[in-house]
């Protein structure tokens, strides 16, 4: 049924005009034929109605005065149904002031067609002025009824519809904008993961390089590191794909890393050559999971960074101090200053966005006396439990073996 509606919806003419043969035959008299004008006159109300959703108002007018110039004739015929019919679509299809000015109209015309033919009437004089208001305005009125009520359903249908349309189209947008959102994300994950790893790798691989022949010994402890690192940014790799394929959200994840991690992550960047010193002041406090992963990252990107950019014989020092309402992450370096704005990829812009999404600020850039700096301000109220993480726990306020492990490593 469906599918007829729909044909039906997309071809009018043909209905409408459909109607109005129906009409036309059961105009047409069954006893005897009627004169060349009145057939005439038949017809011309039938007709217009083939029209009625295209010019319903031109349409009601012919109807109308064929209608009129039957009060000269021999009386009401079927084909008066035309005008109910041509009331109910303009009530339907039009605005209101338009179906109310037609109904107007058409119960004057009932007016005068029942003064006119209640004389011709075989009953009492009120009975049929009675009979003819009935007949005439009450059967007008309720196609104009039933003509307005549809156009206020139709009204509410389409409103619905475009509400639909528009909660539709405010769907796909935030759809989008949650896949950018999701897309910029696992970009800076990547970044930090691939972009850390791999600078590791090719400073060892350079390492060996030049201890292969001189120093075999050191030359095979290089490529272990490599091979280490490799695997363990393949892990990585493979937890963060694994997040994007699965579609169990309660799927066993290995957590991510936070502020406990950073004793691995130092001694990762000691044991690729470069020379890192740790210092931690105040008393230590939690901080939400993803404030810490983002200190973290600022650590991770800036160790990068200071890999790649400041040179073969480069330190850093890495200080975390809590401060009574902010934790303050700065890592700086003695080397070749880094780029300001990060020319060689998205390191420092991620550092911003994420900590700025915590409401906190980073500022980087070369320091006076020389090399690199990067100071990240995160919020942590007081009021925070203190931490017990184990990494807090076996580094005191300043590590001396994580203060100077990194200073006296070799150059592999």
């Amino acid at each position: 049924m469906s599918v007829l509606y729909a044909w039906l919806r997309r071809h009018p003419l043909l209905v409408d005009s459909g109607l109005a043969l129906v009409l036309a035959v059961i105009s047409v008299p069954t006893d005897d034929l009627r004169p060349a004008p009145v057939a005439l006159l038949t017809v011309l109300m039938v007709v217009p109605v083939a029209f009625r959703r295209k010019v319903p108002i031109w349409a009601l007018g012919v109807c109308l005065a064929c209608a009129i110039a039957q009060l000269f004739g021999p009386g009401p015929a079927p084909s008066d149904v035309a005008v109910l019919v041509l009331i109910y679509t303009i009530a339907a299809y039009r605005p209101r002031r338009y179906s109310v000015i037609a109904l107007i109209t058409c119960l004057l015309a009932a007016v005068v067609a029942v003064v006119v033919w209640t004389p011709l009437q075989r009953v009492g004089v009120l009975d049929g002025l009675y009979f003819g208001a009935v007949l005439f305005g009450g059967s007008a009125l309720i196609a104009w009824t039933i003509g307005d009520s549809m156009r206020f359903r139709r009204g509410y249908y389409a409103a619905l519809e475009e509400r639909a349309a528009r909660l539709e189209a405010d769907r796909h947008v935030q759809a989008k904008m949650a896949a950018a959102a999701e897309r910029a994300r696992i970009a800076r994950e990547l970044h930090d993961v691939i972009a850390h790893h791999v600078s590791v790798m090719v400073v060892q691989a350079d390492g060996a390089s030049y201890a292969l022949h001189a120093d075999p010994a050191k030359a095979e402890a290089a490529l272990k590191a490599i091979s280490s690192t490799g695997r363990q940014a393949l892990g990585e790799m493979r937890a963060l794909l694994g997040v994007l394929r699965s579609a169990d959200d309660r799927a066993a994840l290995a957590p991510l890393p936070g502020l406990g991690e950073l004793r691995e992550l130092l001694d990762q960047a000691r044991a690729a050559g470069l020379g890192v010193t740790y210092t931690l002041s105040g008393v230590p406090r939690d901080l939400p999971e993803g404030a810490e992963l983002a200190a973290y990252r600022v650590v991770q990107e800036s160790l990068t960074n200071t890999r790649k950019h400041a040179g073969p014989d480069a330190s850093a020092s890495v200080t975390l101090r809590y401060e009574p309402d902010w934790l303050i992450v700065e890592v700086t370096d003695n080397g070749i200053a880094g780029p300001t704005a990060d020319s060689a990829g998205n390191g420092l812009a991620g550092m911003r966005e994420r900590i700025q999404m915590y409401g906190g600020t980073v500022e980087a850039g070369p320091l006076p006396g020389g090399g690199f700096g990067v100071l990240a301000r995160l919020p942590c109220p007081r009021h925070e439990a203190p931490r017990k993480s184990a990494a807090h726990a076996r580094a005191p306020a300043t590590d001396p073996d994580w203060a100077t492990a990194g200073l006296e490593a070799e150059t592999v």
